[in-house]
């Protein structure tokens, strides 16, 4: 018989900004109950030499996006300046559906996606042919440096956002986690690991919670620390992450 509330009585901490109501909703969907603790936030870098920037990187082949933080960032930029995609003659690169989306939503095209959704996919897949072409990694402080020195392209950085920890999510998780009889916490990146590891694990541990995370350089992070990972969708979305926990959940 197939449990159609697999996660009934469940508490859900998602621990990355909520984006999107979709993955908050199915949790509902699926009998749980969805809480939004963020672990990190996201302030754009604000510079005097953002207009200059900004004119520098329409002079190049493409454009490269991993994140819908960076999106929302570079957005900020161009409203401040009044300029919009249409000033852009060039290619973008976007590692995900949901940044895709994002860049799609402020009138770019997207021409590339890896098939996973993850950095060290991306410079696997993305060849663009060309001479001398160049490219501009639009990115959060805490990117890492695997875009800017393994693809075969020139790659310049531009740092548009900041990624600080959230101090008063991080109590709130710990009480909750001391609260509540079942309780499953997903992470969708590795900064997000390391704040818990910081600020939560310390009180609470490892063990008496599910965890899930998105991707495999998340789940790495996870077990680097000593967490155990329990759920990890193929797909790398937080809906697939719902999914793939409430299966786990309905086998139990």
């Amino acid at each position: 018989m197939v449990n159609k509330n697999p996660l009934a009585g469940e508490t859900v901490i998602f621990t990355s900004t909520k984006k999107s109501d979709e993955p908050y909703e199915l949790v509902k969907q699926l009998g749980g109950t969805p809480v939004s603790y963020p672990l990190i936030r996201t302030e754009e870098r604000i510079s005097a030499k953002d207009h200059e920037r900004l004119v520098q990187a329409q002079s190049y082949d493409w454009l490269i996006f991993t994140s819908q933080s960076a999106v929302a960032a570079f957005k900020q930029k161009l409203q401040r300046f009044g300029l919009n995609s249409s000033n852009f003659q060039l290619k973008v690169a976007a590692v995900g559906d949901k940044t895709a989306h994002a860049l799609e939503q402020i009138g770019f095209s997207v021409d590339f996606i890896p098939d996973v959704f993850s950095a060290d996919v991306f410079v696997q897949q993305f060849n663009p042919q060309g001479e001398s072409l160049r490219a501009l990694f639009i990115k959060g402080n805490l990117a890492g440096t695997l875009i800017s020195t393994e693809l075969s392209l020139t790659v310049d950085e531009w740092t548009v956002y900041e990624t600080l920890p959230e101090i008063t999510s991080a109590d709130r998780i710990v009480e909750l986690v001391k609260d509540e009889a079942s309780v499953s916490i997903l992470f969708a990146s590795p900064s997000a690991v390391t704040v818990f590891t910081e600020r939560v694990a310390p009180e609470i541990g490892w063990t008496d919670f599910t965890i899930g995370a998105i991707g495999h350089i998340t789940e790495r992070a996870l077990r680097e620390v000593g967490a155990p990972v329990h759920a990890m969708p193929e797909t790398y979305t937080l809906p697939e992450l719902v999914r793939t926990l409430a299966e786990s959940k309905g086998r139990n």
